[in-house]
């Protein structure tokens, strides 16, 4: 592969359905392969890819177009990961990057907003947290908590309760029900009762053009 590529899923343009930044027009770059095989996995097919030069990448961007996503699979598995984001930003993009929170996050450039996934008993992939990242965290960045159930959301409880330090502590906390699984409903209540810091978010992409569409 080359020195300034990367193996590529698939690139779109179209609303940002998760995060603080939900509702925004937004460019896509699912990048291929993850370490990682979550109970609720919805991107098993980024498995497959073709390399793609990051300058082409950049390039497929749509004029007008201020947010650019990196996602995945796990986008930290390639070692190029780092250059686009650095490529994206110096090109005037606001770049988000999707990572699973197994792999170091600090190798990624300044200004980039990690949203970072703490994975949760129901998923699986508990035991491959790296807890190191939680001290590398910025304004910019965001914790999402996929919640499976009762048990899960109290882990997630848990870990804020760790990690994060009202006054002190200022990335974003985000908490969203496996689709399917969990009722909206149910989820809210557990937020409103435990009077838990962050936000409630739902996938936005999924509730427009349904939990199977992909490109969107």
């Amino acid at each position: 592969m080359s020195s300034e590529s990367l193996i590529v899923n698939e690139w779109f343009t179209s609303l940002q359905g998760e995060s603080t930044q939900a509702g925004r027009v937004c460019h896509f770059i699912r990048l291929s392969g993850c370490n990682l095989a979550c109970s609720y996995c919805d991107t098993r097919y980024a498995s497959a890819g073709t390399e793609r030069p990051i300058a082409d990448l950049v390039a497929a961007i749509p004029p007008g177009v201020k947010l650019v996503e990196i996602t995945g699979g796990e986008p930290l598995c390639q070692k190029n990961t780092p250059l686009l984001a650095e490529c994206l930003i110096d090109a005037g993009f606001e770049v988000m990057i999707e990572t699973n929170g197994s792999l170091d996050i600090g190798s990624l450039p300044p200004g980039v907003r990690r949203i970072m996934d703490c994975k949760l008993p129901d998923s699986g992939m508990d035991g491959h947290n790296l807890w190191s990242n939680y001290g590398k965290l910025t304004g910019l960045d965001e914790v999402k908590f996929v919640v499976g159930g009762r048990d899960d959301f109290a882990y997630a409880l848990r870990v804020v309760e760790r990690f994060y330090e009202p006054g002190r502590s200022n990335w974003k906390i985000l908490y969203s029900p496996v689709w399917g699984k969990v009722k909206f409903d149910d989820l809210a209540q557990w937020i409103i009762d435990a009077k838990a810091p962050g936000q409630m978010q739902i996938q936005l992409h999924k509730l427009i053009w349904g939990p199977e569409k992909t490109g969107v």
